[in-house]
């Protein structure tokens, strides 16, 4: 049973930064890992995703050069760097963990796939 646990939402201005942790328990090198986002209203958005080793990693368009996902392995948990953050980032955002190699997994969620196994998402509110 994989458990994940984020943390590190909160309330920032447009322009600031925050960090995003998700804690894995289980096997965490064994997973493709990945962040989405639901904001009111909205249907939920594939923001990121980093393969097993971390030397792939996929980004939402709109996210590209203010985002950044990473891991480490030996703390089995996965970042979210997030800089220059703007009022449309606000949403609760949600961890993902999945078996599938990183390549197949992207295509299948790009195509509207979910993954294995979620987090209860943290909230993330931008002020402008």
């Amino acid at each position: 049973q994989v458990q994940l646990v984020e943390s590190g939402g909160g309330l920032v201005q447009a322009g600031g930064s925050l960090r995003l942790s998700c804690a894995q328990s289980g096997t965490f090198g064994q997973y493709t890992m990945g962040w989405f986002r639901q904001a009111p209203g909205k249907e939920r958005e594939f923001v990121t995703a980093i393969s097993r080793s971390g030397a792939s990693t996929y980004y939402l368009d709109s996210v590209k050069g203010r985002f950044t996902i990473s891991r480490d392995n030996a703390e089995n948990t996965v970042y979210l760097q997030m800089n220059n953050l703007k009022p449309e980032d606000t949403a609760v955002y949600y961890c993902a963990a999945d078996s599938r190699g990183f390549s197949f997994l992207v295509a299948q969620v790009e195509g509207g796939a979910g993954m294995d196994y979620w987090g209860k998402g943290t909230l993330v509110t931008v002020s402008s």
